[in-house]
């Protein structure tokens, strides 16, 4: 028994030995960061922002391979099966790694048990806006306008299940209205009739809709962070026009796969950190809308449980399901 428990010892001294080295020796070649989504959108570009700044801060080429389908769910299913040697890393956003979970009848991965954290990199709000039509300039008025018109109050999204998408679910279940949801296929059918009227209203990404507010096709009434975002500082946020603990992101992280040694999520970490400190990525990701945002991997680890279990909570009373 005594022979028994020195081997068991020596062989858990061995593999800490030995993982203690690896992450010591780590990188020595490239590192793959793993895009859920085609390339040309936010989450790629982001990515390929990220990828060259971290070249130069781990010494290694860092390589960014798009794996698209079915809403950022294959890519990530991909990243969850990976050896987890902190060679193969993924992008997650909301809808990935906080919503998928709740949507799919037989999800693909778990996002709290199957990746190991390593930081947030971005968030920004979305905005709820409103077309002239609407006679509604605060959340309040917005809020009596369509209890008064209960159900008729249409709000596009880019499909159902985005949070654009449940962002108006949770809206409508915050303050007791019945809001009607119509789903596009992407954010330009969305725009489109917005513009042309079809709509009345979108939770819509603050870039896509910027220029026809500045041109007051659009009137905005509030973001959904819990704090004014820079971009349009005098638009209120809807916690601050009275509803409590309203707050609703577009975040976007990075994620390695479970079981990724401690050591290189730390090293990723502190690489990720320092890239995003830079001057020039905090105003090229700000010209994109986004807030630099890194945590540390608990933390970032507790955002994500927390974000799956709110964004549960809203997809199950709404009912909602993707197939």
């Amino acid at each position: 028994m005594k022979k028994w428990y020195g081997c068991m010892i020596g062989a858990l001294l061995a593999a800490a030995f030995a993982a203690t080295a690896h992450a010591q020796d780590y990188p020595n070649k490239m590192v793959r960061i793993v895009v859920p989504f085609p390339p040309g959108g936010s989450t790629d570009l982001l990515a390929r922002q990220l990828a060259e700044k971290l070249a130069q801060a781990l010494g290694q080429p860092v390589i960014v391979e798009n794996r698209p389908g079915a809403g950022g769910t294959v890519g990530s299913a991909y990243v969850a099966k990976a050896a987890p040697d902190g060679y193969t890393l993924g992008m997650g956003v909301t809808g990935s790694h906080g919503v998928s979970y709740s949507l799919y009848s037989k999800p693909p991965y778990d996002p709290v048990k199957d990746f190991a954290p390593i930081s947030m990199v971005v968030n920004s709000p979305l905005i709820l806006v409103r077309t002239p039509e609407i006679p509604a300039k605060t959340v309040a008025e917005f809020v009596d306008y369509a209890k008064a018109n209960p159900g008729k109050v249409s709000y596009g999204s880019p499909g159902n299940g985005t949070s654009m998408h449940l962002t108006g679910e949770m809206f409508a279940q915050a303050t007791g209205v019945s809001l009607l949801h119509v789903p596009y296929k992407g954010s330009a059918g969305v725009l489109n009739d917005l513009l042309g009227g079809q709509l009345q209203s979108a939770f819509a990404d603050l870039l896509v809709v910027q220029q026809f507010i500045k041109s007051g096709k659009l009137q905005p009434i509030a973001v959904t962070s819990s704090t004014r975002h820079p971009m349009f500082p005098e638009v209120p946020t809807i916690a601050e026009s009275g509803v409590p603990n309203f707050e609703a992101l577009s975040w976007q992280g990075l994620f390695a796969p479970a079981g990724t040694p401690a050591a290189i999520v730390n090293k990723l970490n502190a690489a990720v950190v320092q890239v995003l400190q830079r001057q020039d990525m905090k105003e090229f990701f700000a010209s994109q809308g986004f807030i630099v945002a890194p945590t540390s991997p608990d933390e970032f680890g507790r955002f994500v449980a927390a974000e799956v279990k709110k964004w549960g909570d809203i997809v199950k009373k709404a009912g909602v399901q993707v197939e």
